[in-house]
């Protein structure tokens, strides 16, 4: 167990102002646990919604990023990692807050009690500009994809699809 403290927007800002991280963290009147809430509040569209989500493979925390309502594929993160699918494991919020200081869905990129390898779906990168989680229920950040790559010292590959001569919903 690393860390039983939330961190906040405000330490997210800090941590974007020291690192010299061009981005905006817009307060929101309304929460937005979901990607299709973050674009509703935002009005944008929900592949412009950045979501990072906390994986474990072989025990070892790993971020994937990836936009929109898509649903990653393990066999992909599995497949970079060389190591079967059951060896990434998808972290429960308890979990999540511990490794990162920050709760499932306000989740920012980056920022975290100590920095961890990051996964980014090349599907990103296509955006000028996205929201990624801003460091609580209620806050987003505005920022363009290029940042969270140079930020995170990210890895960019295809997380949505195993097989990609079939990329639609594959079974586990």
């Amino acid at each position: 167990m690393k860390n039983n403290q939330s961190l906040s927007p405000t330490h997210l800002a800090g941590y974007m102002g020291a690192n010299n991280l061009p981005g905006e963290i817009l307060e929101l009147d309304v929460p937005t646990p979901t990607v299709e809430a973050a674009a509703a509040a935002v009005g944008c569209e929900p592949d412009q919604i950045v979501k990072s989500l906390l994986f474990f493979v072989r025990d070892e925390p790993v971020l994937a990023i990836t936009s929109g309502p898509a649903h990653i594929e393990r066999r992909a993160i599995a497949a970079h990692y060389q190591v079967g699918r059951k060896k990434v494991k998808l972290a429960d919020p308890q979990t999540v807050l511990e490794e990162t200081g920050f709760g499932v869905g306000a989740m920012p990129p980056f920022g975290h009690t100590s920095p961890l390898p990051t996964l980014i779906d090349q599907r990103v990168l296509d955006k000028e500009q996205v929201y990624a989680g801003g460091g609580s229920d209620q806050t987003l950040l505005r920022i363009a994809p290029q940042t969270i790559l140079a930020a995170t010292l990210g890895t960019v590959l295809d997380l949505l699809s195993y097989n990609p001569q079939n990329p639609g919903n594959q079974p586990d």
